[in-house]
């Protein structure tokens, strides 16, 4: 009776770790998907509207004299008050983000397939990492170029790198779960365990 009992627990610990796991490769497919769409799909484009285009690659404003959009160069955005510097440390961080999220499910399966308590150490960090890259590429972007962006702007593609940073921010806290869990599953072994006693001759 005790067994079957132990042998039920062990399962549904099993169970537990199992859908821990899986929810934190649906939610790194998730942040990759919406960082694709983002940077890829969208061509870094955080507002793409007829009369305003302004992304990572593109600074267009709508030009009265010429009735179209005129995009500008780095000279017409110094000029204008806008750090180059600043524009290019944004997309750096941003951009690396995306690489670190290309790679970062491969890693996670891998820990997930040796069940390495360590491996799980080193994913939170990771994530911490690229939320931190997200967070300030996107803020130093915005912050060179808030002057000429209203909040109703934003189009998909800042929505897309919006729900990437709120699903890292789930990845972290699944991580964190997954560590307590094991850290309270898997205590040190104690010297009076089934495999420490003497085998009774």
């Amino acid at each position: 009776m005790l067994s079957r009992k132990h042998a039920g627990t062990r399962m549904g610990l099993r169970c537990t770790k199992d859908l821990l796991c899986a929810l934190t490769l649906l939610e790194a497919a998730g942040t990759l998907a919406l960082m694709l769409y983002a940077l890829l799909w969208e061509a870094g484009n955080l507002v793409d509207l007829p009369d305003k285009r302004i992304g990572f690659y593109n600074f267009c404003l709508w030009n009265d004299t010429a009735g179209e959009l005129q995009c500008l160069e780095y000279e017409h955005l110094q000029v204008m008050g806008v750090s180059l510097a600043g524009m290019v440390l944004g997309r750096v961080c941003v951009y690396a983000c995306l690489v670190f999220s290309m790679f970062y499910p491969i890693f996670a399966a891998h820990a997930k397939c040796t069940e390495e308590g360590e491996g799980w150490k080193v994913i939170l960090i990771v994530l911490i990492i690229k939320m931190i890259m997200l967070s300030g590429g996107l803020g130093t972007f915005l912050l060179q170029t808030s002057q000429w962006i209203h909040p109703s702007d934003f189009t998909g593609g800042f929505l897309a790198l919006l729900g990437a940073q709120a699903l890292l921010l789930l990845q972290i806290l699944t991580t964190i779960m997954y560590l307590n869990w094991e850290k309270h599953t898997h205590p040190c072994q104690s010297p009076f365990t089934e495999e420490a006693l003497p085998i009774e001759i």
